[in-house]
């Protein structure tokens, strides 16, 4: 039995998850030495007798309860595997959280979640705008099955938000609070105390509402939704945890209650990531927050340039949040940082917003964020197209808007391509 508390901590004091990335859940001598997890790149596991198979399998489909101190031991990497296993213990510490799920994409963990806790008639709240494929599945596929999404703008109060559960008659079927803060493209933040006081306020002895919050703008290393009243977190891995644009990959983070029975349905669903993925996410969580404080710091340079550029009209970053801002008090109650992502209105249109990106010469054209590139997009006609046109100007999506996401780069050489791309307008 390996105890990974026992080595997440030194004379009785808790070690730093930047820290526990290095080494936490693995042992070198389980893998001849090996300072780093090797990859495990095997479907299947031999047992050492036909005992163990059985008591493995019992304890995989639930036919039983843990022994004291027992551990299911590896069967088949649809069910288990080292790379995944070591992986989930590392990725619960940022959070700290008691469980963790991997997945083959962020909208893997997100369908798989809400599938497996909504049923035919169940409402979800959403807010809005969402990550352009959250909202499509919200909206478009979860309503097939019967389960009925209502929508709030994030920045919407308690007040605006009740009206719309009443209007809509929601509150009775009300099963899962999905959000995502800061919204993405706006960076709008959503109370999530004020979501964990709805769903207790609607919840039965017979029905639980849970609190799902979308965290991959700022998470895991400046924003910890668990502490603030969520059930579940989730991520698209792809971006700040795996950094480097060279894999997809998505995580769901809460209590063992509610994770392990969405593991059980992943390995029905069969999407969990491969031993590869797994191996590759262990590698950049070690330079996580050297790459998250990094891009928040350039990003901080950046937002400060645009703010008085006399060609951008407005800039949505939380850096700038004020005191007497309804945001403000929500952004320095739930957030550790401003993270990396800058939202901008240009002076102009659609026309004017396409120049400026094509004018880009540091700065990749490219949609995703998170990585150690910098990146800029066009929302109303790239990640958030699908959403109809009156819709997004609710959201706050408009033409003019541009998304830049923060790399590691020089921030001198950010801002001097980002003034030449503006004076090209």
């Amino acid at each position: 039995m390996f105890d990974k508390k026992a080595h997440a901590s030194l004379k009785g004091k808790k070690l730093h998850p930047e820290s526990l990335m290095m080494s936490y859940g693995y042992r070198p001598d389980w893998s001849e030495g090996a300072i780093k997890c090797p990859i495990f790149q095997t479907s299947t596991f031999v047992f050492k007798s036909a005992e163990e198979g059985k008591a493995f399998f019992e304890l995989a489909y639930g036919l039983r309860e843990k022994e004291p101190r027992e551990e299911m031991g590896l069967i088949y990497s649809r069910l288990n595997n080292p790379d995944l296993e070591i992986l989930e213990d590392r990725l619960t510490l940022w959070d700290e959280a008691e469980a963790a799920a991997v997945f083959e994409s962020g909208m893997a963990a997100i369908s798989t979640v809400l599938l497996h806790f909504l049923n035919p008639g169940d409402v979800v709240l959403h807010s809005e705008p969402l990550y352009g494929g959250s909202e499509y599945f919200i909206t478009k596929v979860l309503p097939k099955f019967g389960i009925h999404p209502v929508g709030f703008v994030a920045g919407s109060g308690r007040k605006e938000i009740q009206r719309i559960i009443d209007q809509r008659e929601a509150g009775k079927n009300l099963k899962v609070i999905f959000i995502e803060t800061p919204a993405n493209p706006t960076n709008a933040l959503v109370d999530m105390r004020m979501c964990r006081e709805f769903a207790d306020r609607h919840s039965t002895a017979e029905r639980r509402v849970l609190v799902a919050v979308d965290n991959t703008f700022l998470g895991p290393v400046w924003q910890h939704p668990l502490k603030h009243g969520a059930d579940l977190v989730l991520y698209s891995a792809t971006k700040y945890i795996g950094g480097h644009s060279d894999l997809i990959a998505g995580v769901c983070l809460g209590s063992e209650e509610l994770i392990n029975p969405v593991k059980a349905f992943r390995t029905f669903l069969g999407n969990m990531a491969g031993p590869w993925t797994g191996w590759l996410m262990m590698r950049s969580l070690e330079t996580l927050k050297l790459r998250m404080t990094c891009q928040m710091k350039n990003a901080r340079y950046v937002a400060d340039f645009l703010s008085d550029h006399p060609k951008v009209e407005r800039i949505y970053y939380l850096g700038h949040l004020r005191e007497g801002d309804p945001q403000y008090e929500i952004y320095r109650r739930q957030c550790v940082s401003p993270g990396a992502m800058i939202t901008f209105d240009i002076v102009g249109g659609e026309e004017q917003a396409f120049r400026f990106l094509n004018s880009l010469k540091l700065i990749k054209l490219a949609v995703s964020l998170g990585s150690t590139e910098s990146l800029a997009e066009h929302p109303a006609t790239m990640t958030h197209s699908d959403i109809p046109a009156e819709e997004q100007a609710k959201m706050g999506i408009s033409e003019k808007m541009v998304r830049l996401s923060i790399g590691v780069e020089n921030p001198e050489d950010l801002v001097l391509d980002i003034g030449q791309a503006l004076d090209a307008v």
